[in-house]
């Protein structure tokens, strides 16, 4: 039997999805902001990429990571930009006529600044 070892995109998926883990329910976090909090500073895309891979049964909150204006960023996949604004209209996020959530009202900001660190059970 063959074991696979992660590669290097599991690995940052991973630290992608403990950063997005981290946002409560009615807040909203930027892809750079999640890179960045992953240790990944520069790779906003990437965060996109992950959140994309994710199976639709997913307890990550997905919904709760926008773009640097504000906005859902649009899908490949028809209606899913409104699937993600209805998600967070349900948890009390408003949207403006433009589609833009205030950042500065919504917008989540940790408590630490730093990359997303492993948790340690005691």
């Amino acid at each position: 039997m063959t074991v696979r070892q992660p590669s290097v995109q599991d690995s940052s998926y991973q630290k992608i999805y403990r950063a997005v883990k981290r946002i409560p329910e009615g807040r909203v976090a930027t892809y750079g902001q999640i890179a960045k909090l992953a240790g990944l500073p520069g790779h906003a895309r990437q965060v996109g990429y992950a959140l994309h891979a994710l199976a639709s049964y997913t307890s990550v909150p997905w919904h709760r990571v926008i773009n640097a204006q504000g906005k859902v960023s649009l899908r490949s996949i028809a209606g899913r930009d409104n699937h993600q604004r209805l998600l967070l209209e349900a948890e009390g996020i408003e949207f403006d006529v433009g589609g833009r959530v205030r950042l500065g009202r919504y917008g989540w900001r940790p408590r630490s600044g730093g990359a997303v660190k492993r948790s340690v059970k005691h």
